[in-house]
């Protein structure tokens, strides 16, 4: 991840999930219908989420979800407005997955 990291967003060290959007840039029109590709550090999901006290596949859900809205151009980095946007959403898909019986919260309960 550190290296897709600066070679390809020119910033140093790891992270924990990158998007590459297919719809802007040299190649957006080679498939109109591929959004992107995200990519995510499975060793960095699960000590972020040991941290959190939360499953990996939570932590993991949150990651793919938080890469899918960079892909639809939604942005944390530029004003506060927008990050506060993008969590509302990030938070409103996860309840969905959750509503769905996709996954539960991932939130451990104290004494597992």
């Amino acid at each position: 991840m550190e290296g897709l990291n600066k070679a390809y967003l020119d910033r140093p060290g790891p992270t924990n999930v990158i998007a590459f959007p297919m719809r802007e840039g040299p190649f957006k029109n080679v498939n109109l219908n591929l959004l992107g590709d995200v990519v995510i550090s499975s060793d960095t999901a699960a000590r972020e989420a040991l941290n959190a006290g939360m499953t990996t596949e939570a932590r993991f859900d949150q990651l793919l979800i938080h890469g899918i809205l960079h892909l639809f151009a939604f942005d944390h980095e530029q004003t506060s407005e927008q990050a506060e946007a993008m969590r509302i959403k990030e938070e409103e898909l996860l309840a969905l997955l959750h509503d769905f019986g996709f996954r539960d919260s991932g939130i451990e309960e104290s004494g597992n």
